[in-house]
């Protein structure tokens, strides 16, 4: 190992939306965080583990800040967001071109305070036609001044991620690898099964009940060449119930089947996948529930 090489951690941070889990998947070349059109679908902190013959970046996708955390689970995604920024040796604080909203600048005036550098990365450039229009934006709208250094990205295409990701690495100090070479994220696959369950059914649902349901999974057992997974869907309510179920079983049987080929995907092996939805009145707005859903706050 060189005696130049760099390792630390560093924090994707930003209001829903912002691209923040697709520049992770980029960055890693690989799919670690589920990914919709639908703001807050990131609800938990986690660590993609990305090692080079320079260094290992462990990068932390957080959930997006906002404002409106009426709920439990709101309050807790905030929390642990904003946790992070304590935690890091970076922080990349992402936005998207052209358009600054009171979220943003909720959270550049949270970043203040910090005591480590702050990048800031513009996605989505790719949908800016007029780059002039960009430039004004970023001086009048955004006042890049109060931050480190610019850079302008399309993580969904890769433009500019390169020229990111050798500056985030100069910014890291010089140390030994905290993780092991080939290990690529801190959650379990039980944690990442769950997760890919989960996407499947906010990509299939609409409208708000995607925000009202979660998935445990209960079994996870490999036998005769085959990995069992046995999942839970909690809904708040009997009528949210029915519809993830479907009329005649076709939701929960079109998610199944998306969900298996997608695990399969993934761990590479054979999936028998069972899903069941049951009902825990409220469970976004129990702190109790949370906990007992898995949303840990370390």
């Amino acid at each position: 190992m060189s005696l130049e090489f760099h390792c630390g951690y560093v924090a994707l941070v930003g209001r829903p939306n912002v691209g923040k889990s697709t520049l992770m998947n980029r960055i890693l070349g690989q799919k670690l965080s589920i990914v919709t059109a639908k703001p807050q679908t990131t609800r938990q902190r986690i660590a993609g583990i990305k090692t080079t013959d320079q260094g290992q970046i462990i990068y932390i996708d957080t959930p997006g800040i906002h404002l409106a955390a009426k709920k439990a689970l709101n309050r807790y995604m905030n929390r642990i967001a904003h946790a992070s920024f304590h935690e890091v040796d970076l922080i990349l604080f992402l936005i998207e071109a052209g358009r600054w909203t009171r979220q943003d600048e909720h959270v550049a005036r949270s970043l203040e305070s910090v005591g480590v550098p702050v990048l800031l990365v513009v996605n989505k450039i790719d949908l800016v036609p007029d780059k002039s229009q960009l430039l004004q934006f970023l001086e009048k709208d955004v006042k890049t001044g109060r931050f480190e250094e610019v850079f302008l990205i399309a993580a969904r295409s890769g433009d500019g991620v390169d020229r990111l990701e050798a500056r985030v690495l100069k910014s890291l100090p010089f140390s030994r690898p905290y993780y092991d070479e080939d290990q690529w994220t801190d959650r379990s696959e039980r944690f990442l099964a769950a997760e890919l369950i989960r996407e499947q059914l906010m990509l299939r649902l609409h409208q708000e009940l995607p925000y009202s349901l979660t998935v445990e999974v209960e079994e996870f057992k490999r036998e005769k060449r085959v990995l069992r997974i046995g999942a839970i869907i909690w809904v708040e309510r009997k009528g949210q119930k029915q519809i993830v179920i479907g009329k005649g079983g076709d939701v929960l049987k079109f998610v199944g089947s998306r969900a298996r080929k997608a695990l399969q995907e993934l761990f590479e092996e054979k999936i028998y996948l069972r899903l069941w939805v049951k009902v825990s009145r409220d469970w976004s707005d129990s702190e109790r529930a949370l906990r007992q859903f898995g949303f840990d706050e370390h």
